[in-house]
């Protein structure tokens, strides 16, 4: 049997982390699920990454390039960030792992972190007026909205809507939030 390195046993444990916690979120996921899944030890796990929560915030990154969503008119923004939203299945993973595990205080500060400067910053950067600020926070709430309603609740009657249809009606409710 071929002996593997530190980091070769490293990438192992936080490739299976985070498929573990996609899968089952973090309260669900052990270190012992981690080590089996990664065909190590569990004292590697933790000597590795000191707990199942630094792990956790080590392999749950959400981002979302915004040089291509925040180029374009804000008229066009809201159909083409729910677009980006939906088609990525990798972002569908971490935000529910994310808010499955948000009842721990790091793991809520690190989902905060991503709301405010993946999404708020960004577009806030972009509009003018003296309610800019609140605009662009009611635009992160219609988004969280809608993940909350597709992925959390599983609302069957939004998860069976047409996907150019949900594109259609979301981005027109972001454009009024951002525009009006």
């Amino acid at each position: 049997m071929t002996r593997r390195s530190g980091e070769a046993t490293r990438q192992e444990i936080r490739s299976a982390a985070m498929r573990l916690f996609r899968e089952r979120g973090f309260a669900r996921t052990s270190v012992r699920d981690i080590a089996a899944l990664a065909r190590s030890n569990p004292a590697l796990v933790i000597r590795h990454f000191g707990t199942k929560e630094l792990l956790f915030l080590e392999t749950m990154h959400l981002t979302i390039d915004d040089e291509p969503l925040l180029d374009v008119p804000l008229e066009q923004f809201g159909e083409r960030f729910v677009e980006r939203l939906l088609a990525d299945d990798d972002i569908r993973g971490v935000y529910l792992a994310l808010v499955r595990g948000s009842n721990e205080a790091q793991i809520k500060a690190r989902l905060q972190n991503i709301h405010e400067t993946t999404f708020v910053l960004p577009l806030r950067s972009r509009l003018t007026g003296p309610d800019a600020d609140l605009r662009a926070r009611l635009a992160a709430a219609v988004v969280g909205g809608l993940l909350y309603a597709l992925w959390v609740v599983g609302d069957e009657q939004l998860v069976a809507t047409d996907h150019a249809e949900l594109v259609t009606r979301y981005g027109a409710l972001l454009r009024s939030v951002l525009l009006d």
